[in-house]
Parts: C-alpha cells; sequence; structure tokens
C-alpha cells in the first residue's frame, strides 16, 4: 500500500508526463500475455499520449486496461547520512507517477499531428524541422500510417519519496549533507525536498537577513522571474531573451534570493569545468532591494555551490562592482597580467 506521506497532488503527474522522456506502458495482450514497454510520450489535452507502428505488440493492448508509468530519480542518500555502522538507511530520492486506463487509439489526423509534433518539441526542442501538421504534403502519409494512443489523466496518482518520513531535524541535516556531498543533482534535491516539507527549517548556508531565504538551486520554473530582473542591465544589452533562458538553464550553478513574500530578489549563475576553472556571470539583486548584503550573501553562495568551490581559478567581468567582488579576494585581472585595467576580474585560490 502506498504510505501517505509520499502522496503527491496530480499536477506532478501532469509535470512528469509532461518532461521526463522515457516511460513504461504495462498491460496484457488479447491472448493475456503480459507486456512491458518503453515509449516517448507526451501530454495532450488531459491525455498522455505515444505513437506507435501499427501493428505489433502495443497494438494488441489498444482496448485494454494498461498502466503509463513514468519515474525520476532525483539522488541518493547513503547509509552514512544517518548511522555511522548501519547499512539499512541508505535510500534513494525519486518522484513517479502513474495513469491507469482503457488505451485507445487517437483516430483524428489533426490531434495524432499535434501529439508528434509535441513530441517534437519534447525530443528536439531546438527545431530544425517543417512544422508537423495533418494536411501537410511532408507529413499526411506518416500521419495516417502511425498509431497513436492514449490513456487520459484524468485517474493519475503521483509519488515523491523527499524524506517526508524523517524529523525536521534530520531533514536539515540531509540538506547540509547534499550540499557538502555535492554530487550532480544534490543542490537540486536539497531544493525539491525543501518543497515537499515547507515546515522543515531553512539550513544555516541558505538564511540570511531581513526574512530573504537563498535559493540553492533555480529551474525552469524562474525563467520569467529572472528576465524580468535582469531585463536592461547593461551587459545584456542585445541578448535576446531566448538565448538568456538558454545561458541559465544550461549553466552548472544557478542560485537565487526570495523574499518572505516569495519574489525572486536575486540571482547569479556559474559556468564550470568542475576542477580547474569557473566563471560568474549575471549577479543581479533587484534595485529596492540593494544595499541590504543580498549580493554578497548570493556570492558567498555560488562560489561555495559544488561545481564552482572545487576550481582553483574563478573569473568574472564587471564595470562598475569591483568592490563587491574584492570583498571575497578577487582581483583586477588587468593589474596581474596587463599593465592596464580591464573590466575582468579574478579570484585564484
Amino acid at each position: 500500500m502506498r504510505r501517505r506521506e509520499y502522496e503527491a497532488p496530480i499536477e506532478l503527474a501532469h509535470e512528469l508526463f509532461r518532461d521526463v522522456e522515457a516511460m513504461q506502458v504495462a498491460g496484457t495482450s488479447a491472448d493475456g500475455e503480459v507486456l512491458l514497454k518503453t515509449v516517448h510520450g507526451v501530454v495532450d489535452d488531459g491525455w498522455v499520449c505515444f505513437h506507435s507502428a501499427p501493428a505489433g505488440e502495443k497494438t494488441s493492448m489498444l482496448g485494454r486496461t494498461v498502466v503509463v508509468s513514468v519515474e525520476e530519480t532525483i539522488t541518493r542518500l547513503p547509509s552514512w547520512f544517518f548511522d555511522a555502522e548501519r547499512a539499512c538507511p541508505a535510500t534513494t530520492l525519486f518522484r513517479g507517477a502513474q495513469a491507469r486506463g482503457v488505451l485507445t487509439e487517437v483516430v483524428d489526423p489533426t490531434r495524432k499531428a499535434r501529439v508528434l509534433q509535441r513530441l517534437m518539441e519534447k525530443l528536439q526542442p531546438d527545431g530544425g524541422y517543417v512544422p508537423i501538421e495533418a494536411g501537410a504534403p511532408l507529413y499526411r502519409v506518416a500521419v495516417k500510417g502511425l498509431l497513436i494512443a492514449g490513456v487520459p489523466l484524468a485517474g493519475a496518482t503521483a509519488k515523491a519519496k523527499l524524506a517526508q518520513n524523517r524529523s525536521d531535524e534530520a531533514r536539515v541535516k540531509v540538506l547540509e549533507l547534499l550540499w557538502r556531498r555535492g554530487l550532480a543533482g544534490d543542490a537540486r534535491a536539497i531544493e525539491l525536498l525543501r518543497e515537499a516539507n515547507p515546515t522543515t527549517p531553512t539550513p544555516g548556508f541558505l538564511r540570511h537577513a531581513h526574512g530573504v531565504t537563498l535559493v540553492a538551486s533555480l529551474d525552469r520554473r524562474a525563467l520569467a522571474e529572472v528576465v524580468e530582473l535582469l531585463r536592461g542591465t547593461s551587459w545584456n544589452a542585445g541578448v535576446s531573451e531566448s538565448a538568456l533562458r538558454r545561458a541559465h538553464l544550461e549553466s552548472q550553478a544557478w542560485v537565487g534570493a526570495r523574499s518572505a513574500d516569495g519574489q525572486l530578489i536575486g540571482t547569479a549563475r556559474a559556468l564550470s569545468d568542475g576542477g580547474k576553472t569557473a566563471w560568474i556571470f549575471d549577479v543581479c539583486v533587484r534595485e529596492d532591494w540593494r544595499r541590504r548584503g543580498v549580493g554578497q550573501a548570493l556570492m558567498r553562495l555560488v562560489l561555495d555551490h559544488p561545481s564552482v568551490r572545487s576550481c582553483r581559478r574563478v573569473r568574472l567581468g564587471t564595470r562598475d562592482a569591483q568592490a563587491l567582488y574584492e570583498r571575497f579576494g578577487f582581483v583586477d585581472l588587468g593589474r596581474v597580467v596587463r599593465p592596464y585595467p580591464t573590466t575582468e576580474m579574478l579570484l585564484e585560490r
């Protein structure tokens, strides 16, 4: 039986079916054979849909009850997070969702084309192809020939195992250990764990004055806020909104600061090779929140980020904030390697 503390709202099911590439379909064929197939699916009009050849094992499940399942591993917690000797406490943080229903064929050509277009947008978001339309000569035969099938999401269930069974004190310890361990995905795991357990106190490395909370890992949900925050900054003149969004999503470190009412008031990001060099970009604090130490807090956090903290050289560029970065040991690179000032600064450690 599902543990109630791990139950998650149906919105998470929609999110996972929308974002995770591969999912599994389990069911039986007409002769009673148990089938388990991996597919690429998308959400369309409240259904999770996938495509297939017009004949085959997946076709044999049409008209029968199936379960479509998707899972996302967040990170693994080693046993020593909880006990110095026992192996038993080792566990995995994950999120998952299931949709159960009768597998139904989609026959309307317009909807079939829309499902295929959404699949392309999911798997090839950079474009590079003619958009799929049912009546387009380029796709008419393919749309007609492919099987598109789906299951409604109305009864979908979601599960998120994110340390809900632990005490607040234990969760704070997990947050601190994840930050110190710093494996790929640990910073994101910190924020997902905090979202799932809102009563958990803020760990020390994310605390700030004035009701401000630091964020160890921002994600695509914050893109609109970040674009608005960086709008009009001199260093982003001529940079398109799409380029700004992509730059943040591709960064190894992307941290932020939120006010007590949840508004994003600061952001910073970094590109890093994880060992030799990191570059810090787009450090910005909302104008009405400046001179309250938010910029310094963001710098401390991004410099201590797992992808940055091991780098011997950390570089950045600035025209007018040298005083801020000098507090962290940055020096004008021009005074080190050139006989004249530049806008580039370097922290070597």
